[in-house]
């Protein structure tokens, strides 16, 4: 219940505060690109279950279909013309609101994946990453927020990179936040969300946080 109070807090907050930007958006979205201002697509959410994420339209509609599929590169040409300012700044998650309000998502948790990164999770990953609501933000959020100029600068192929050694990362760090999940832990993640976007250099994560599992890349 202190998770979804929080959770109606952030996003009544938030509406208000974003309102006066969402429609100038809107308007650019639709007179640019592919004229799509939003886009919706089946990701995986709590117990597993599927459910409709809302964003602001960023990428071509059949991108997932595409080059690495639903993994994105820096400077990735499937990237429309306002695309990487809203995905820089994060705004394109906005529409994210909607999925909070009706419950599908938490302010807070793992990012929810399309059903084929999920199933290369292991068993052990599978079965908790969604033991509660996935986020808009969260500690994945946090310490992959380089995640395409990592790909980009591994000098590898980036399926398989992101495969084989981002993604059981990423697995490690949802299972750290399931055992650590709080009213507080997530206070500070929505915290960090805001310094890391004003601050992007910026370890206070790993400050605050000490105990994460360890990254060796």
């Amino acid at each position: 219940m202190a998770k979804r109070f929080l959770d109606l807090f952030v996003v009544f907050v938030a509406t208000l505060l974003f309102l006066p930007f969402l429609l100038p958006i809107a308007i650019l979205l639709r007179f640019t690109g592919e004229g799509e201002v939003f886009y919706k697509q089946k990701r995986i959410g709590k117990f597993n279950q599927p459910f409709l994420i809302w964003k602001f339209a960023t990428m071509l509609k059949n991108s997932p279909n595409m080059g690495t599929a639903d993994v994105t590169l820096k400077n990735d040409p499937r990237v429309l013309p306002m695309g990487n300012f809203l995905r820089k700044t994060k705004i394109n998650e906005l529409p994210q609101i909607i999925n909070v309000w009706n419950g599908t998502m938490s302010v807070v948790g793992a990012r929810p994946l399309m059903q084929r990164s999920f199933d290369l999770y292991s068993d052990d990953v599978r079965k908790v990453i969604y033991n509660t609501p996935p986020g808009i933000t969260g500690i994945g959020s946090l310490v992959f927020r380089d995640e395409e100029s990592l790909i980009d600068k591994s000098g590898q192929d980036p399926l398989k990179f992101y495969e084989e050694t981002i993604l059981p990362y990423k697995g490690k760090l949802e299972q750290w936040y399931q055992a650590n999940q709080s009213f507080w832990t997530d206070i500070k993640i929505i915290f960090l969300t805001a310094w890391v976007i004003l601050f992007p250099k910026s370890e206070l994560v790993y400050k605050w946080f000490q105990d994460l599992p360890k990254r060796s890349f």
